[in-house]
């Protein structure tokens, strides 16, 4: 003898059932209408959109997402694949995309490489796999493998964070002119015993290109560019050792150029907590224009990058793409703003 089901499993039930017809019919509009308020935002009225989501909210509706793959081949989901999440340079990127893109209905699929270019191939591989609609990474470099695998791919890609010649659409910046631009401004400011400090270098690649911009300014006058690596990547403690480790090799240095600011204010703190006065005894740079940088005193002489402006550039033009309209130019320069503060 059957039993009923309890009310709750009744409403779930019926819930898994709402389908788009219905919503369009509670919303008042047509199908096809219902479809492009949830798809093509940008193609419908505020208010259109506005009574469609209330009439998803009401029903609990929810799309199937496979479903529509499969039916067009493509997904409403972008991939966003980059070298961190605890690095706050990569979360403004990703916010600037993330808000771009869901204002036109995609939603992005997260993942995180830890700086590995044979993890990130295989978030590739898997996230291609889920028919994503376009593809996001960090970086212009990947293993062979992943190289082939995008190349092949047929759908936008959009490169982020340097500027160079991309698999397709490229947004970024000349980290080679940025480490150029904050060696020119500490030798123009009479410092000429000066290291430059990273950390993991051939992982966090990035840091190595301004490494030699920032040598090439020094060799054109004659000076020496000695570089200390740390294994530890960007943090306070870890730019606290650096400090110590330049002082004991490097005796006579008078300004440390640091990879990014988180190292460059640890350094900073620690000098503090030595008695060094900043920049009396040494100067201290960094790399991003974070506001921990501004925050601190003194404040931080850095590069600012323009991140979520980056992300929402991004965003913009796979947008572009991916409506079918021509994109003009393949590399977006969003550049760099050297940012003079008080530690140097």
């Amino acid at each position: 003898m059957s039993k009923d089901l309890p009310a709750a499993n009744k409403s779930r039930r019926r819930s898994d059932q709402i389908t788009l017809s219905q919503v369009a019919q509670a919303a008042g509009v047509s199908p096809i209408t219902a479809s492009r308020a949830l798809n093509h935002p940008d193609k419908v009225s505020n208010s259109t959109r506005q009574s469609v989501l209330e009439s998803v909210e009401r029903l609990g509706y929810v799309p199937n997402l496979i479903a529509g793959s499969l039916a067009s081949s493509r997904s409403r989901l972008i991939a966003v694949i980059v070298p961190s999440l605890i690095n706050s340079v990569f979360v403004e990127v990703i916010k600037g995309l993330q808000e771009t893109l869901e204002a036109q209905g995609y939603q992005i699929l997260l993942g995180n490489t830890d700086y590995d270019l044979d993890r990130e191939y295989q978030l590739v591989r898997t996230f291609l796999g889920w028919s994503c609609s376009a593809l996001v990474t960090a970086g212009l470099r990947h293993n062979d493998a992943c190289h082939t695998l995008l190349a092949n791919w047929g759908h936008p890609i959009m490169e982020v964070m340097e500027l160079g010649n991309g698999i397709d659409l490229n947004v970024g910046l000349d980290h080679v002119a940025a480490g150029r631009c904050m060696s020119s401004h500490l030798v123009d400011r009479g410092y000429q015993r000066i290291v430059y400090v990273g950390a993991r270098l051939s992982h966090d690649y990035r840091a190595g290109m301004r490494y030699e911009g920032h040598k090439a300014v020094l060799k054109a006058k004659g000076l020496e560019a000695p570089l200390l690596e740390m294994d530890t990547l960007g943090t306070l403690q870890a730019g606290a050792e650096s400090l110590a480790q330049v002082l004991q090799h490097y005796p006579a240095t008078q300004a440390i150029h640091f990879a990014n600011d988180d190292l460059a204010a640890g350094a900073l703190l620690a000098a503090q907590r030595q008695g060094l006065q900043v920049p009396g005894d040494i100067a201290i740079a960094g790399f991003n224009g974070l506001p921990l940088g501004q925050h601190i005193t003194p404040k931080l002489t850095t590069i600012l990058s323009p991140r979520e402006d980056m992300g929402r550039l991004a965003a913009q033009e796979l947008i572009r793409r991916l409506s079918g309209k021509s994109v003009y130019r393949r590399q977006h320069d969003v550049n760099f703003t050297l940012q003079v503060g008080e530690s140097t």
